[in-house]
């Protein structure tokens, strides 16, 4: 005879009002919630770099081999179309933007939010109001060795110190961790921001920058360390990290949002988002923020940026969990959209992603 088995029900989820009875949880949520307009897209602004990096993603796959248009008024007639069909924020990319400052300033006329990834050997003017995303992959020795650029980190600082538009991005790889903490000392001693990605291998690419369960772990200590180090520079959370540093990737965790993961047109980046090429066209089955990464190893805080934030009803089990989630978006606006600051972070504890049953 079959025993009687009790199975304990699921808590219930909390209220949303019960979530936000905390008067500082509802203070955040209030400043984030006015940036829910935010549509993205992005966009190749030149087929040329003035470095090379092992492991770069422009260089893969075919979009290296696009025309480079270099026209400003199709760029202009481009940034209308698309604020028509409803994009509000840019995000101008490789291979490098800084050397094309023509059509970076043509973009930020007709489309004022938005942000820019450079290597930061080459200044953009001041007058390009966008955020500015600087990548660092290591000290300088490092950076000589990976990217072919002598003192890149020096260059960098003196372009973009004092700069308010400027963000230091500091991309983990298997190898660097333990440069981080140098790294980090140099651009606080300066005044500097910076955040964190972790390298996510190109399609194809084995190479000794690609993660691993333990420098996955090395790397999550690393940033919470350096978090708590310096909290007036570190633009980052402590939920930052665990939702980068997983053993799976951010599709594995959250279900990528983006057009190449998602075949849904219905709703969100599946209907709205598109990556363009340098001759302004676009594929929407390999459209993402970062083309041509190995899916499952995706950590990119430019995917989480989308990724995560999109996720809201999966964090409102508990309110730790929403408040690691509120961390998360305030890091990803202090990160991408000027003017905005960032709080203090609400929650401190390491809260596993949620799992979706």
């Amino acid at each position: 005879m079959r025993a009687n088995v009790k199975i304990k029900p699921e808590p219930a989820r909390p209220k949303f009002s019960d979530l936000l009875a905390d008067p500082d949880v509802k203070s955040r949520w209030e400043k984030v919630r006015r940036y829910f307009f935010l549509r993205e897209s992005t966009y190749d602004m030149s087929n040329r770099c003035n470095i090379r990096c092992d492991g770069c993603y422009y260089f893969e796959g075919d979009k290296q081999f696009a025309h480079e248009n270099l026209n400003v008024e199709d760029w202009r007639a481009l940034m209308r179309a698309e604020k028509a069909r409803g994009i509000t924020y840019v995000v101008l990319a490789g291979a490098e933007p800084s050397l094309v400052p023509d059509l970076l300033d043509a973009c930020y006329r007709e489309m004022p939010l938005g942000s820019i990834a450079t290597n930061g050997f080459k200044k953009i003017p001041e007058s390009v109001g966008y955020k500015i995303h600087i990548s660092v992959w290591g000290n300088d020795e490092t950076s000589l060795r990976i990217r072919k650029a002598k003192d890149l980190l020096a260059r960098q600082i003196e372009n973009y110190k004092d700069d308010p538009r400027a963000v230091f991005v500091y991309t983990y790889t298997r190898e660097n961790i333990d440069e981080a903490h140098d790294v980090a000392a140099v651009l606080a001693a300066r005044n500097c921001k910076l955040t964190f990605n972790v390298f996510s291998s190109p399609v194809g690419y084995n190479g000794p920058l690609r993660h691993h369960p333990a420098s996955l772990a090395q790397t999550r200590r690393s940033m919470i360390t350096l978090l708590h180090q310096y909290p007036k520079n570190v633009l980052f959370s402590v939920y930052n990290a665990v939702a980068h540093t997983s053993l799976l990737g951010l599709h594995d965790l959250y279900s990528c949002s983006y057009p190449r993961c998602n075949p849904s047109q219905d709703i969100g980046l599946g209907r709205s988002f598109r990556q363009y090429r340098t001759d302004l066209k676009w594929d929407r089955s390999v459209a993402c923020c970062v083309p041509d990464t190995d899916c499952p190893d995706c950590r990119h805080y430019a995917a989480g940026s989308a990724v995560v934030t999109a996720r809201l009803y999966r964090h409102v089990n508990t309110p730790e969990t929403f408040k690691s989630w509120l961390d998360y978006v305030d890091t990803y606006l202090a990160v991408w959209v000027m003017g905005y600051e960032k709080g203090k972070n609400l929650c401190d504890e390491v809260i596993e992603p949620p799992v979706v049953r």
